[in-house]
């Protein structure tokens, strides 16, 4: 019988924008890899800008994933705005479980004014979320992983993922965190995204070793990993390659099924 999964890390782009970024192409994706639900990004406010589309993202994403009980939302957030709190109950508003952040992308400090306006929120409306980690062009100062840990020293109760588990480069940072923040009850409040890992034969940005996923499982136990695909930059090719690669692994089954799915299922308090 083939794993049940529901994986995290879907970005939906505008059609003019992006045309294999779709919600439809999307759910092909899922259907050619076996997905039974994902967690799809709602685009980013440049996106929408270079798109030349004056909706709101968060909107868009809604009506795209209306009543499609396999789609779950994730927003968004505008920091070159002022109303970082109320952007963020707008989220919650609309359904959705979560916010995807991209401190580099959307050139940010993980502990600047705006960012912490952001999680304080996001406790209160129990919101999980999903950062970029990982080399992205931007200074390093503004997003190093080490930083993750002042985000969880300052909001114990707010939960998320470190995507890409730091990548090449920051792999041990990274974990360093996870580990650092593991001894919440009943479950420890980082998460390890793994989203984007390559195939260990070729060193890109976010090569990780067998030996290193199989230190996550170690030093985190079972239930703080989750799968990501990082749609659409990731052919169904490629995410099955991923999917392949993790459950060839010598983990328990227990570790794959939290990995599959039942981790983010229970974080974001969906049925799965």
């Amino acid at each position: 019988m083939s794993r049940r999964i529901f994986a995290n890390h879907c970005h939906i782009y505008p059609k003019g924008h992006r045309r294999n970024g779709t919600v439809d192409t999307l759910k092909a994706v899922m259907e050619e890899c076996g997905i039974e639900k994902a967690v799809a990004f709602a685009p980013f406010p440049h996106v929408m800008k270079d798109a030349g589309l004056t909706q709101d993202r968060n909107e868009y994403l809604a009506r795209q994933i209306t009543n499609d009980e396999r789609i779950v939302g994730f927003g968004t957030v505008d920091f070159d705005r002022d109303d970082i709190a109320d952007q963020v109950r707008h989220i919650a508003s609309l359904g959705f479980k979560g916010i995807k952040v991209h401190p580099a992308a959307q050139e940010i400090s993980v502990v600047g004014e705006k960012a912490f306006a952001l999680y304080a929120e996001a406790v209160e409306q129990g919101l999980f979320l999903s950062f970029h980690t990982g080399l992205h062009w931007y200074r390093l100062k503004e997003y190093h992983p080490i930083l993750f840990d002042e985000v969880a020293w300052h909001f114990p109760e707010l939960k998320f993922s470190m995507e890409h588990i730091g990548g090449y480069h920051f792999f041990r940072d990274a974990l360093a965190v996870i580990c650092n923040n593991s001894r919440h009850e009943p479950h420890a409040n980082v998460y390890a995204g793994w989203t984007s890992i390559a195939d260990t034969g070729k060193k890109d940005l976010w090569s990780l070793s067998d030996d290193e996923l199989l230190t996550v499982i170690q030093q985190t136990g079972p239930e703080q990993s989750i799968f990501g695909t990082d749609f659409p930059f990731k052919s169904a090719k490629r995410i099955q390659a991923a999917i392949d690669r993790f459950e060839a692994l010598p983990i328990s089954e227990e570790a794959k099924n939290g990995l599959f799915g039942q981790n983010l299922a229970r974080v974001l308090g969906v049925e799965f």
